[in-house]
Formats: C-alpha cells, structure tokens, sequence
C-alpha cells in the first residue's frame, strides 16, 4: 500500500506539472502571436506608506502611462508587425499590500517558492474592475523626497507578472515608464542585454549596433537599458522617445517571424 500511495503521489505531481507547462507554453502563444492587443493594468502601490506618495497615487490617470501605448505601437509598426494596437493599458485601484520581496540568494530552491507566492499575492490583490488583464504590472511608488536609490524591477514570463519600483513625482513619470515598458517586454520572454556593471551588453543591447563610431548611440536599446555614450559610460534614457526595440528583442517577442 505505501508503495502504491508513493506511486499515486508521484503521478499526480507529474500529471500537474504537465499541465502547468501546458498552460505556461499556451499562455505563451497567445501573447506573442499578436493578433490582438494586450491588456496591461498597472497596479499603483504605495511602497513608503508617506501621505506625498499617496497623493501622488491619487493623482494618477490613464493618461500618466499613455506613453507605454504609443512606445509599443511605434515600435511594432517599425518591425512591420500587423498590429495597430500592440498594448492596450489601464489603470487599476491602488492595492493595499506590498508585494512579496524576492530572495537575496537567488539559488533555484529559494526562486521557486518565492515565484509561485508571488503568483498567488497577484492572484489576490487583483482588483482591475475590467476583462481579466493579459498582463499585470504593480508598480511600488516610493517619495524621491526620502529615497535616492531603488529596488531592483523585476518581470516575470511565467505568470505575466511585473513589479516596478518608481519614484512618486511627476519629473520622475517617463523614467518610470521606460522601466514600466522594459518590466512587461520581460512578461513577454525579452532577455536583459546588459553586462553586470550595468552597461549594456555589445551588440544587442545598443539601438545601433553598426553606428561609426560606435560611441556615443543616439538611443537606448530598451533591454540594454541604458544610452551608451563611451566606453563604460551609459545613461538612463529620459523618455520612452529615446528607446528603441533592437532586433534581439523583436525575435525574442515574436516581432521577427522566421
């Protein structure tokens, strides 16, 4: 019998494993085919608990991330893409808890768990009163006022789960999303193109690879991150008008079709 109960036990985390890799390679299809827009809602979160960045969050309109739509509609359009509206993005009610914080150590063991929690909080604290989004991006605001340096954003493919960490100011509003837009190009299976240090990651994580002189790019590479503009000298990109989708990036979405 307990050899039996053993056998069923196994069985049965096999048979759900199966199924959560058929649902993650569907879910996968979906988004990346194309043939209609994308729904993102952006959860506001209030990171620092302080009344200036809670005002902030209440003064948030759609219109704050239109920016997100245009970026992803310029770009598809640029890779020829037969699609006028790649994303369509919304506003959700701010949510009240914070998202789970991801492991220091980021051994496989500890990743694992922290992943499938995270999946259940967004699960939880979804409160988009609209269609079930495609993708989900909860967006941590914290006062510039308090604190200079971020936590690391995050985007995770399996689950279509993105966690920014943002300033709340308006002079802050088009960084933000240009770490919003480079979040949800992970959702969609975009790797960085970066090195360690930060600086992106020759050749596919400049805007312009073959430009001569190579340095200074005109551009940011939106996975590279960053503006080269000499050797070991790169910028944040201003705005979502300064980045560009390279061509690494528009295979690995599915933006270039074999």
């Amino acid at each position: 019998m307990r050899r039996l109960f053993r056998i069923l036990r196994i069985s049965l985390l096999m048979a759900t494993l199966a199924i959560v890799a058929a649902s993650t390679w569907l879910t996968r299809l979906r988004t990346t085919d194309w043939d209609a827009p994308l729904w993102v809602a952006i959860y506001p979160i209030n990171g620092d608990g302080r009344p200036t960045t809670a005002a902030y969050i209440r003064s948030l309109t759609r219109r704050r991330f239109a920016a997100l739509e245009q970026f992803f509609a310029d770009e598809a359009r640029a890779w020829e893409v037969d699609i006028d509206t790649p994303l369509r993005v919304e506003l959700a009610p701010e949510v009240d808890t914070l998202p789970p914080p991801p492991p220091a150590d980021p051994a496989p063991w500890r990743v694992m768990p922290w992943s499938l929690h995270l999946r259940w909080w967004a699960w939880r604290a979804d409160n988009f009163p609209g269609p079930s989004p495609d993708i989900r991006v909860f967006v941590v605001y914290h006062d510039p006022a308090h604190v200079r340096r971020l936590a690391h954003s995050l985007g995770l493919e399996k689950g279509l789960i993105g966690v920014v960490n943002a300033f709340a100011g308006r002079r802050h509003a088009e960084t933000n999303n240009v770490v919003i837009a480079h979040e949800i190009l992970h959702t969609l299976g975009a790797t960085d193109k970066y090195l360690p240090d930060g600086q992106p990651r020759w050749p596919d994580g400049y805007a312009e690879p073959e430009r001569d002189p190579r340095h200074p790019q005109r551009f940011a590479e939106i996975m590279g991150g960053r503006i080269p503009l000499a050797p070991g000298r790169a910028v944040m990109p201003p705005t979502l008008h300064h980045c560009v989708v390279g061509e690494a990036t528009a295979r690995e979405i599915n933006w270039i079709r074999e």
